[in-house]
């Protein structure tokens, strides 16, 4: 898959262009964001997806069009598990509602710009350490035993050791002042609420890029998808966290589901791994078996959870 350099500007440039559009309507906005106006970017965010799948697919090929669908419908669903720690760091930062739109869109750039950063670093050593295959299959699979044990675990409200830093070594308000970031106190700049819980959330979502990253390379070892990938599943978390917050606690067994995903690439990159080091000659798993099982793992995680939560929601009416 040859991907030219006008490509990637040009991907890039509608990337940045949706992001600042989001940035200005944000801006616009007087009031809440409502579970209605999440719905339609939720859509719209979807069917840019599926576009750009579309266009992958001419482009390039059904094969990388399918790797693409895969490797986002991986992302997002696990995305969906940050939301859960995003809900949390929110709370702890006692977020006005007028402005988690704004700290969600600046913190998922931030997001971006570091995930890029691995992405970069992966591919390079795919391509120069076969190896690599076998530390990433293995991490996969380490961390699907660790996603599906830590089933009944609780996020930690405290936030992460940047942000704990931050706050210590750092002049900062305990006062919103708006969207500003920066502010004054007894006449020194010190840092708002509103710069602690962007960081938090930004350098979050890298803790979980470490392990969802890995899980894309599992199924497409094409740089550009794989940012591609998560470039659209960040840019539709917002949306997706206003629209889930309401129902994130019926996504039971969420966890369960993501955690056969996860061991299902792990294992699959090791299989690569040994036909691309080793004489053996192991089965190749196709694209679209991935898509497959990942479809199925996801939907059937889905219908369970509805269903088991059921007599709790009868329950609470």
């Amino acid at each position: 898959m040859e991907v030219s350099a006008g490509l990637w500007a040009g991907t890039l440039l509608v990337l940045v262009g949706v992001i600042l559009l989001d940035l200005v309507i944000v801006e616009r906005r007087e009031r809440p964001f409502t579970s209605r106006n999440a719905m339609h970017w939720v859509i719209f965010y979807v069917a840019f997806a599926a576009a750009f799948a579309v266009f992958v697919s001419v482009m390039f090929g059904p094969m990388y069009g399918g790797q693409f669908v895969a490797g986002y419908l991986t992302e997002y669903s696990l995305s969906v598990d940050n939301l859960f720690v995003f809900m949390i760091i929110m709370s702890s930062f006692a977020v006005p509602a007028i402005l988690e739109h704004r700290v969600l869109l600046v913190g998922v750039v931030i997001a971006l710009v570091l995930r890029g950063i691995l992405i970069v670093i992966g591919a390079e050593l795919i391509a120069r350490f076969e190896v690599t295959f076998y530390i990433f299959g293995l991490f996969l699979l380490f961390t699907a035993w660790k996603v599906w044990v830590a089933h009944d675990s609780e996020p930690d409200p405290d936030g992460n050791a940047l942000v704990r830093w931050v706050g210590t070594h750092v002049p900062t308000s305990t006062q919103y002042h708006g969207s500003h970031l920066i502010t004054r106190v007894a006449g020194r700049r010190a840092l708002t609420p509103m710069a602690l819980v962007m960081l938090a959330i930004g350098t979050t979502d890298l803790l979980f890029a470490i392990d969802s990253i890995p899980a894309v390379f599992g199924i497409t070892a094409e740089t550009y998808l794989v940012f591609t990938v998560n470039a659209f599943a960040l840019m539709g978390l917002r949306q997706l966290y206003f629209l889930l917050r309401g129902v994130l606690g019926r996504l039971r067994y969420l966890n369960r589901g993501l955690a056969v995903v996860l061991a299902f690439i792990g294992i699959k990159m090791v299989m690569e791994a040994i036909n691309a080091t080793t004489s053996l000659e192991l089965p190749t798993i196709p694209t679209w078996l991935s898509l497959l099982v990942i479809v199925g793992v996801l939907t059937t995680t889905a219908i369970v959870s509805v269903y088991g939560t059921r007599d709790d929601v009868q329950d609470a009416a």
